[in-house]
């Protein structure tokens, strides 16, 4: 099994390697690559696509690379490979990001990312620090977590999913905040589970298992 970690310059590449590189020990064979090559993307077994920054600049960083969201499209939506989005890796599946300005997404995941709006002024953005996970579904890669596992954000944006199937986590942050979404071989993360310790490890291992 080959994990294809992309790199577009927007990306907690070392963090989330090692994260992966951890789990890979657990399953025999597998081989975690950090790679800008569209070839290697897409005969990749498992894809996984990092984000720190704004939605705009990843965005502008994909497609700066000839042939990376094209060899994306393929391994992702042709052959089914099994996707991972972490934060703004997540946020680009949607349609359009509004951060600083309007800009079209993948569109793999129809939807929104707004800005995270608060009632309680005590509640400071960008949302930082552990919060509990509350699942909306059963998933695969949620199996094993403890209920309210913490997990770990940085951000001042989330996904607000267009269909409410494809919502599969929130936290509580004054308001709702999207967590995770998903939807076939998709899942996403707004926090961060190379940064989670024991329950992002397991979103890891479970993601790697993952057969969709």
């Amino acid at each position: 099994m080959t994990v294809a970690i992309v790199d577009y310059g927007s990306g907690n590449l070392h963090s989330v390697a090692k994260a992966f590189e951890c789990q890979t020990i657990k399953k025999k064979g597998a081989c975690v690559r950090v790679t800008d090559k569209p070839d290697e993307v897409a005969s990749a077994d498992r894809v996984v696509l990092p984000g720190v920054g704004s939605y705009g600049q990843c965005k502008e960083g994909l497609s700066a690379i000839d042939g990376l969201i094209e060899a994306l499209e393929f391994a992702v939506l042709a052959r089914g490979q099994p996707f991972l989005g972490i934060c703004v890796g997540m946020q680009l599946m949607s349609t359009t990001g509004l951060e600083h300005c309007q800009n079209k997404g993948l569109n793999w995941i129809p939807g929104v990312v707004r800005p995270i709006s608060v009632l309680d002024k005590s509640l400071k953005i960008p949302h930082m620090g552990w919060n509990g996970l509350e699942t909306a579904v059963d998933h695969p890669v949620f199996d094993d977590l403890e209920p309210e596992a913490d997990v770990y954000f940085v951000h001042s944006y989330h996904f607000e999913p267009e269909n409410d199937t494809d919502l599969l986590a929130t936290v509580k942050y004054g308001e709702s905040v999207t967590a995770a979404v998903g939807r076939d071989n998709l899942i996403g993360t707004q926090f961060h589970p190379e940064k989670s310790q024991g329950a992002g490890l397991t979103v890891i291992n479970n993601f790697m298992r993952w057969y969709p």
